[in-house]
């Protein structure tokens, strides 16, 4: 089950962010879950949430998991079609850590340097 595996993938990487990210520091997660939902007929988006009891946030080992995922599909579906589009990978909301609470709007969507 090519979706399954792609959970277990995004799970394990954002538990590993560190490794993945020079001076991302590491950080203890307390819940992570990946979610699909299909938006076209060849279109899916990846949702990672992470949760920490740390004071921090932990926006980088979410957009670390979902990616991870996407790479894992990819993986899986590239002997079919080499023309897959990954992308874009954005912070959907965060809430915690220093710098507060962020939830994308449309608006959010057009600022240059999003991700």
């Amino acid at each position: 089950d090519a979706l399954a595996t792609a959970r277990v993938a995004g799970i394990h990487a954002a538990k590993r962010t560190s490794e993945w990210i020079p001076l991302c520091h590491p950080l203890p997660l307390d819940w992570v879950q990946i979610e699909f939902s299909r938006t076209g007929s060849d279109e899916l988006s990846i949702f990672c949430t992470a949760k920490t009891t740390a004071r921090t946030g932990v926006e980088m080992e979410a957009l670390t998991g979902a990616a991870a995922a996407a790479l894992t599909l990819y993986d899986m579906a590239k002997s079919a079609d080499k023309a897959i589009v990954i992308g874009p990978i954005q912070l959907e909301r965060k809430a915690g850590g220093k710098s507060g609470t962020y939830l994308r709007t449309h608006e959010t969507d057009t600022d240059a340097g999003s991700s």
